[in-house]
């Protein structure tokens, strides 16, 4: 009898949540305010990093901003305070653990307690798996993926103590359906959807922690230069051109202020997302060579592969 009342209960929460998550599809929701809320974000040196930095001083957090690339930080941290906003940097290396728990540390020390976590730092080796050295598969798996934990492990209790925190993973949707040739960048990616739906559910079973948000953000390819020579078929590339890294941002402002759980940019994605689950293997393997997604990433090795051999030949003339 109480599995029956419990199965009632169930379809009704399932009813409830279609229905919410439609109007939410067709009116705007409402977006909460950041304002003076201490934002960190990883990867913060260029590309969505940079923007995310702008779009949430541009709503009134404090940054903090960390990234490798002491040079580039700071060239972001000068845009922010333009706006006239806060902002404090660090240079860290976050595929070493003891290097994020360190500055962890100097940031709660010298700032304050983190409460809006933006992990959003990733690489991609950018090389055919069997030629590829095995420092560059594992500093992907590091940083797209195992920072993830330890980022998490160093901001979430402050959070939990306080009830009060949001935990964004950048994620894409190489991480809910794959390609060929970034085996590196799928695993980290599936391992980063992973983690983070994980981490969701683990926040919802426990009691008194209702005010620590999360999202995921699944983006298409973005325009940053990361894939650089990326292509699908030819006759399709105006249906699924790769995004814009504004737009990207701004979608993925949206999904965060409303306290979206997840997004996919764009829509179009979670057909893909659906046809992979639902599909047997051949007929998305049949799907992925009409579209030219099965060798999309043949070109970006070659670009890759070009970019390198040309910062060769520059060390050896410059030698």
């Amino acid at each position: 009898m109480i599995v029956l009342i419990d199965l009632v209960l169930m379809l009704i929460d399932l009813t409830y949540s279609i229905m919410c998550a439609v109007i939410r599809t067709i009116f705007r929701p409402r977006l909460k305010s950041v304002d003076g809320e201490l934002c960190l974000i990883t990867g913060a040196g260029g590309g969505l990093g940079r923007l995310f930095a702008l779009e949430f001083a541009r709503e009134g957090a404090e940054l903090v901003l960390w990234d490798c690339n002491t040079e580039a930080n700071e060239h972001t941290a000068r845009l922010v305070r333009e706006l006239g906003c806060k902002v404090y940097t660090y240079t860290v290396d976050i595929s070493k653990r003891e290097s994020i728990y360190q500055t962890a540390d100097r940031v709660r020390q010298e700032v304050g307690d983190v409460s809006m976590l933006v992990n959003n730092a990733g690489v991609v080796a950018g090389r055919r798996l069997l030629e590829c050295p095995d420092e560059l598969l594992e500093r992907t798996l590091l940083v797209n993926c195992h920072a993830l934990f330890w980022m998490t492990k160093a901001f979430l209790p402050q959070m939990k103590a306080r009830n009060h925190g949001h935990i964004v993973t950048i994620a894409s949707t190489l991480g809910l359906f794959s390609t060929a040739c970034v085996e590196d960048y799928c695993a980290s990616k599936f391992g980063a959807v992973g983690f983070h739906e994980s981490l969701t559910h683990s926040l919802l079973t426990e009691d008194g922690v209702d005010g620590v948000k999360t999202t995921l953000i699944c983006p298409y390819i973005i325009n940053t230069g990361m894939f650089a020579g990326c292509q699908i078929r030819e006759e399709l590339k105006g249906l699924i051109p790769p995004l814009d890294p504004l737009y990207c941002v701004q979608q993925s402002m949206k999904a965060i202020l409303a306290d979206q759980q997840m997004i996919c940019i764009p829509r179009v994605m979670y057909f893909a997302f659906l046809s992979r689950a639902l599909l047997p293997w051949d007929a998305n393997v049949a799907s992925y060579r009409f579209m030219g997604g099965d060798k999309c990433m043949y070109s970006f090795i070659k670009t890759k592969e070009q970019q390198q051999q040309q910062v060769a030949n520059g060390h050896v003339k410059s030698s």
